[in-house]
């Protein structure tokens, strides 16, 4: 259940990236496809949000069993000092 909730957020947060980039080419008075044009690429939201997806599945397939190691080495770490 964290993980799904770990690649939500990642996804929401490169949503509200392209919602905010959406929103700066309409204040600064460029149109929708003046706007594609300078991207040159119609579908670059999508496949932003795609990275954005396997970034975050990739991280948490990589990195997390390390991080675990090292949060655990952390605590060995506490006790034996104690």
């Amino acid at each position: 259940m964290l993980y799904f909730l770990i690649v939500c957020i990642a996804l929401a947060i490169s949503a509200s990236y392209e919602l905010l980039e959406w929103l700066a080419a309409l204040l600064l008075g460029q149109g929708a496809d003046e706007f594609l044009g300078t991207q040159g690429d119609p579908w670059d939201t999508q496949s932003d949000m795609f990275c954005a997806l396997i970034g975050s599945i990739s991280a948490l397939l990589f990195f997390s069993r390390w991080q675990n190691k090292q949060i655990n080495k952390m605590i060995q770490n506490n006790i034996s000092d104690n």
